[in-house]
């Protein structure tokens, strides 16, 4: 009787959670499925257009390719401190973390101001700069911007990766030879590279979401979301839907990619 009662109460949660886990998909489903259904089945013509059109897959293009760029950046600093927060106890530890996590809670308006007082022409980073590099309306404008919001999404899942494996197997890699760098790299790092690849799809469409602390600091040349914002206010929801529907699809099948590579 008690294996019948506990089998029953186990079901009923399960019941509960797949209600409850149905109504979130239902959820996300219906918001991103609403328009790319209406597009496609009510104006298929006018989503073949805007695939042909050169302006919107310049945008696009450049938005996949700019958050590839800030992906990387992140991957080159960003594993290091991973690394760092994962294995290390040092003071100013939780201070520093909650610096790293602070891009996620900033609202993204405040974001773009924050960044574009430090690096346009006249900026802490910008005006010594100036002489070899462009922010303000230019690409490496974008990827600071995309940069700066999508880091938290990178280090947190790799340094979780970082942490779930044992030290001891680095300390062994030691023992037998091994120098500290290449116990990472072959020991640590080849672990880890779920939690690393997890890093770099989270971190890769944080920076194609972004677009308040990319407007401001660089409105041109513009992204996918700068583009879709301007075509809304020229026209509406029937010039700026097909764009969006467009850039949905794609990341759709980057994403479901990715995630195949994953496993």
């Amino acid at each position: 009787m008690k294996k019948t009662t506990r089998g029953g109460k186990h079901g009923k949660m399960l019941v509960l959670f797949g209600i409850a886990s149905f109504l979130i998909v239902s959820f996300v489903v219906i918001i991103l499925g609403e328009p790319v259904f209406t597009q496609l089945v009510f104006d298929l013509e006018g989503f073949i257009e805007t695939c042909k059109d050169p302006e919107v897959l310049n945008c696009i293009g450049l938005t996949i390719g700019t958050s590839f760029m800030a992906t990387g950046i992140a991957f080159l600093v960003g594993t290091p401190l991973a690394y760092i927060l994962a294995r290390k106890k040092f003071f100013g530890k939780r201070v520093i973390e909650s610096i790293i996590d602070l891009p996620i809670m900033v609202p993204h308006m405040i974001a773009g101001i924050a960044i574009f007082s430090v690096f346009y022409r006249y900026g802490l980073i910008g005006k010594p700069l100036s002489p070899i590099v462009k922010f303000f309306d230019a690409i490496p404008g974008i990827v600071v911007a995309m940069l700066f919001v999508s880091v938290p999404f990178f280090i947190n899942p790799v340094r979780e990766g970082f942490q779930s494996v044992d030290p001891r197997l680095e300390k062994v890699a030691r023992s037998l030879g091994a120098t500290e760098w290449k116990a990472f790299y072959k020991i640590t790092f080849p672990i880890a590279y779920k939690h690393i690849l997890a890093g770099i799809g989270m971190s890769w469409g944080r920076g194609i979401s972004e677009f308040a602390a990319v407007i401001i600091l660089a409105y041109y040349p513009m992204v996918a979301s700068t583009l879709i914002y301007e075509r809304f206010l020229i026209g509406g929801l029937e010039y700026s839907r097909p764009v969006a529907v467009l850039l949905m699809l794609i990341c759709l099948g980057i994403f479901i990619s990715f995630r195949s590579v994953r496993k």
